[in-house]
C-alpha cells in the first residue's frame, strides 16, 4: 500500500481512459528522505476505487526543498534535480494503439504504453530542464503529434516549441523562441513555461516575455502575437496591467480566446488581467 507521504505531489489535471477504466496522473519530487518510487512518476488509478493500478518512475532520488543549505536538518544529505511532471498526463492515439505522452521539467518529454503499466515507448530531449525548467505546465496532443513548449527560464537561451512525431518519437519541426517584446530587466525573458493550448490548425503559447503567439501546428510559423505588456481599462474599472504569461494555457470557447497576463511568481513579471480576442479579430 502507498502512504499519503510517498506521492507527495501531483499537478492540476489528469487524463481520464475510459476503455481501461484508469485516472493517469503525473507525481512530483519528493521532498523529504527516504526518496520514493512513487515520485516523478506517471500513476495510473483504478477509476472506480482510486487504487494504484502502476506506477513508472523516470528519475528516482528526487528530494528537493527550495533554499536548503548545508546543515540544515530539514534538508536532505543529497538534494535532487527538482525535475517534476508539472505536465499533465496526455492520452493519444496513434496507428491504432493508444500512448500516454507527458513532459518533465528534465526538458525530456515521454511516450509510455498503457498496457505495459507505463513502459517507456520513447523518450525526446525538448530541453536543458532542471529547477523551473523544461516543461513546466502542459504540452498538447493531436492526431499524429505531440508539442512542448519549453521553459528552461535559468538558461542562457530559454524557450522553444517542438513538435514530435508521437508514433517515432522524432521531431517534426522546431520552433525557436522569438526575440522578448518586453523591455530588458528581471523576469523579460523568452521562456515558455506557460501551459499550451491546442486548437485544429493552432497553437496558442504563452511567453514570459508578456506576449501570447499562434503558431501553425503545420509548420511552427508564428501566425500572429499579442504583446500584453501594458495597462488596460478594464470593464469593471479596476487599474489592470499584463506581463508574464505563466500557468494555466489559454481557453478556446464560444469562438473567443482567453488568458491571464501578469504571474509574479517563479521568475515571472507580476500583473492582473484577464484577456478576451475573437478568434477572428484577434
Amino acid at each position: 500500500m502507498v502512504g499519503q507521504s510517498d506521492i507527495l505531489q501531483t499537478h492540476r489535471q489528469v487524463a481520464l481512459d475510459t476503455s481501461r477504466r484508469l485516472v493517469y496522473v503525473g507525481t512530483g519530487n519528493t521532498y523529504s528522505a527516504p526518496a520514493q518510487s512513487s515520485s516523478d512518476a506517471v500513476v495510473a488509478l483504478d477509476l472506480e476505487t482510486g487504487s494504484i493500478r502502476w506506477m513508472r518512475q523516470v528519475t528516482p532520488n528526487d528530494v528537493y526543498v527550495t533554499n536548503c543549505r548545508a546543515g540544515n536538518p530539514n534538508c536532505p544529505e543529497a538534494v535532487g534535480p527538482d525535475v517534476d511532471f508539472g505536465s499533465p498526463p496526455m492520452l493519444a492515439r496513434v496507428n491504432g494503439r493508444d500512448v500516454i505522452v507527458i513532459g518533465q521539467k528534465s526538458g525530456v518529454g515521454y511516450a509510455m504504453d498503457p498496457d505495459r503499466k507505463g513502459a517507456v515507448i520513447w523518450q525526446y530531449r525538448a530541453g536543458k530542464g532542471g529547477t523551473l525548467g523544461g516543461m513546466e505546465w502542459g504540452g498538447a496532443v493531436d492526431a499524429g503529434r505531440a508539442y512542448f513548449a519549453v521553459s528552461d527560464i535559468q538558461q542562457p537561451e530559454p524557450g522553444g516549441l517542438h513538435a514530435i512525431d508521437i508514433a517515432t518519437g522524432q521531431r517534426a519541426w522546431f520552433a525557436p523562441p522569438p526575440h522578448p517584446v518586453c523591455e530588458s530587466g528581471t523576469g523579460c525573458n523568452a521562456a515558455q513555461s506557460a501551459a499550451i493550448t491546442i486548437i485544429p490548425g493552432v497553437i496558442f503559447s504563452g511567453s514570459n516575455d508578456g506576449a501570447l503567439r499562434a503558431y501553425s501546428t503545420m509548420d511552427g510559423r508564428i501566425l500572429w502575437q499579442y504583446d500584453s505588456n501594458r495597462g488596460f481599462e478594464s470593464i469593471n474599472g479596476v487599474p489592470a496591467k499584463g506581463a508574464s504569461l505563466i500557468g494555466p494555457g489559454p481557453v478556446v470557447a464560444g469562438g473567443m480566446v482567453y488568458v491571464n497576463s501578469g504571474y509574479g511568481g517563479f521568475g515571472g513579471r507580476a500583473g492582473n488581467v484577464l484577456l478576451a480576442f475573437g478568434l477572428e479579430a484577434r
